[in-house]
C-alpha cells in the first residue's frame, strides 16, 4: 500500500470543499488515518490548508475559463478574466464557504498568499504568451502588470464582501481594459486607445 502524504490531505480537503462541507482538521486526520500532528506537519495550519485548497480551485477555474477562448491580445485576456470572475462568484462551493467563514475568506483571497500567488502566476503566463506572439505590448514587468490586474479583480469581484452590495465585474473589466490598452498605446506611441471587450 502506498504511503499517504500531503497531496492526499489536500485532495481529501478539496473533496470536502467541493461538496460544500466544512474542513475540520481532526475529522480530516481521522479520515486519512493519521494523527493531527502528522496532518499539521503535512499541510500547516487549517488556514494554510484552506489557502492551498482555494489556490487549487483558482487554477481549476482559470483553466476552465481559458478553454475554448479564441483570438489574442487584450481582447483574449479580458474574455478570460470575464469568464473566470463570473465562474468564481457563482461557484456553489465558494458560496457555502463564504457563508460559513466570510472574514476568513476575505483574508485568504485578498492578502498575499497562495491564492494570489497562483492567480498572478497564471496571468503572468497568459500575458507573456500574448507578448511573445506580438499581440500585446507592455512597458513594464509582466508580473507587475499581472499583480495589478489580480488585485483589481479581487477588489471588484469581492466587492460584496468588502462593503459593497454586489460583485462589480463589469467595472473590473472596464478598468483592466483601460490599463491594457493604455499600455499598448504608450508602447506603440499610437496616441489613441481603440476597441472594446464587449459588443
Amino acid at each position: 500500500m502506498t504511503a499517504l502524504g500531503p497531496a492526499d490531505a489536500i485532495a481529501a480537503a478539496s473533496a470536502h470543499y467541493l461538496r460544500g462541507e466544512p474542513i475540520d482538521m481532526s475529522a480530516l486526520a481521522a479520515e486519512l488515518g493519521v494523527g493531527r500532528a502528522t496532518l499539521y506537519r503535512w499541510v500547516g495550519s487549517r488556514e494554510q490548508l484552506l489557502g492551498t485548497v482555494l489556490a487549487e480551485m483558482t487554477e481549476r477555474t482559470y483553466r476552465a475559463a481559458v478553454r475554448g477562448v479564441q483570438g489574442g491580445g487584450p481582447d483574449r485576456v479580458l474574455t478570460v478574466l470575464d469568464r473566470f470572475m463570473r465562474a468564481v462568484v457563482t461557484a456553489v462551493p465558494l458560496k457555502a464557504f463564504t457563508e460559513r467563514e466570510p472574514r476568513l475568506f476575505v483574508r485568504l483571497a485578498t492578502m498575499q498568499g497562495p491564492i494570489e500567488e497562483r492567480a498572478i502566476a497564471l496571468l503572468t503566463a497568459e500575458l507573456e504568451e500574448q507578448i511573445e506572439a506580438g499581440r500585446l505590448l507592455v512597458p513594464l514587468p509582466t508580473r507587475t502588470l499581472a499583480q495589478a490586474i489580480v488585485r483589481i479583480c479581487d477588489s471588484f469581484m469581492y466587492a460584496h464582501y468588502l462593503g459593497g452590495s454586489r460583485p462589480e465585474i463589469e467595472t473590473a473589466l472596464d478598468v483592466i481594459e483601460l490599463l491594457l490598452r493604455s499600455c499598448s498605446a504608450v508602447t506603440t506611441c499610437a496616441g489613441e486607445v481603440r476597441g472594446t471587450h464587449r459588443s
